[in-house]
């Protein structure tokens, strides 16, 4: 298969810093080799420093959408499966402008559901879904080139353990679809009676159970180890056309033995071959 993987190497509008350095190390573990070793033709690419003088958080994360939308439609165009590495979970809506997905499968020990009315911290990336659903900024999505809004009854949400009061109040108003990962890929059958065609598979690595693999300082105990996670993503795409990933949220500053970048190898590995048998 011809890959195009790109890296979006940003935390919080900040280029190469905390999970913005993820991309970088899960390349530098061997993620290109493993495709290759599989059969797979692999093309790098990095967005590069976008965004504003300031370093402004929400104008450079739209920025980088925009950027990544610009790299999975050229991907697209050249017959390359995208992959996106980014650091923060935003970056999904410039993937899904760019891959034209229908429907979104989102796995994330976090709901990402806050807006800007909601939200206790201001995160922007604690409304990444929510942005991509179209629940909230709207004229900053308008100006990313190819985004349609996922409608939410084409939103399938994995294993989103760690909820604010808001979310979840918010969850109950919405026809997404909620599963638990050994769930996940039976639940596909309501995705496709909502009329989802093609999916955008989002993979947050907090979704693993840190106790048995840690990518971050915000992950809560819980999840899939990396075997089930695995397992989960090879189903999803076993039961509906994958048409582009995101992975993100790898902070290499809590991986000290370098641990992560090998299973993200043969996460990724297994998922392209569930495809190809598809």
């Amino acid at each position: 298969m011809k890959l195009s993987i790109i890296l979006a190497p940003y935390d919080s509008g900040l280029y190469h810093a905390g999970f913005g350095q993820g991309p970088d190390a899960i390349i530098a573990g061997g993620l290109v080799d493993e495709l290759a070793l599989r059969g797979h033709d692999v093309v790098v690419e990095d967005i590069g420093e976008v965004g504003d003088a300031q370093k402004r958080e929400i104008a450079t994360g739209f920025a980088v959408c925009r950027a990544v939308a610009a790299k999975v439609d050229l991907a697209r165009d050249d017959e390359r499966f995208p992959i996106v590495l980014t650091g923060n979970c935003l970056t999904a809506a410039g993937a899904v402008a760019g891959d034209a997905a229908d429907s979104i499968i989102w796995i994330d020990q976090h709901g990402d559901l806050n807006t800007p009315e909601t939200s206790a911290y201001g995160f922007l990336d604690g409304m990444a879904l929510a942005t991509t659903l179209g629940l909230c900024w709207r004229p900053m999505t308008s100006a990313i080139p190819g985004f349609q809004a996922i409608d939410p009854s084409r939103c399938m949400l994995v294993d989103a353990r760690d909820l604010d009061p808001d979310e979840k109040r918010l969850l109950d108003t919405l026809p997404i679809i909620r599963t638990r990962c050994s769930d996940a890929p039976d639940a596909v059958g309501k995705l496709k009676a909502a009329g989802a065609v093609r999916a955008h598979l989002h993979l947050d690595l907090d979704v693993l159970d840190p106790d048995v693999l840690q990518v971050n300082r915000y992950t809560k105990s819980g999840g899939p180890n990396p075997d089930q996670l695995r397992q989960l993503v090879c189903g999803l795409a076993r039961s509906i056309p994958i048409a582009g990933v995101t992975l993100s949220a790898y902070d290499p500053a809590f991986d000290a033995k370098g641990e992560v970048p090998p299973v993200v190898g043969q996460l990724l590995g297994d998922l392209l071959a569930a495809i190809e048998r598809t």
